[in-house]
């Protein structure tokens, strides 16, 4: 269930929950298919074990992300889009193609 926190404006809640470093990045990776957190790691070498698990339970919070456990050995878990999450990628989209218009001689596009 999302926070039920007041806010002051539509950006201040929207920037909450998907603003910051990592939180735009990990829904961009996921957003084609649900991905293992090993496999989110390796497509964001440069984010911390400690801080991916972070960002993933906040967007598990904030109903953007699913977590599903699989039984096995070991056991496998993996991270999805919700339907609210998948809400999200117009907008990303929306800043990929402005930055690469506006911020082209600034970015080396990776993906």
């Amino acid at each position: 269930m999302p926070k039920k926190r007041k806010y002051i404006c539509p950006i201040e809640a929207a920037m909450d929950v998907i603003g910051g470093k990592w939180k735009p990045h990990i829904l961009w990776k996921i957003k084609d298919a649900p991905l293992r957190f090993g496999a989110i790691q390796e497509k964001l070498p440069a984010i911390s074990q400690k801080m991916l698990t972070r960002q993933l339970r906040a967007l598990e919070n904030d109903c953007l992300v699913s977590r599903t456990e699989y039984p096995g050995m070991p056991p496998r878990v993996d991270y999805a889009l919700t339907v609210r999450g998948q809400t999200v990628i117009p907008l990303l989209m929306s800043l990929k193609d402005w930055a690469s218009e506006e911020l082209a001689d600034q970015i080396n596009d990776s993906g």
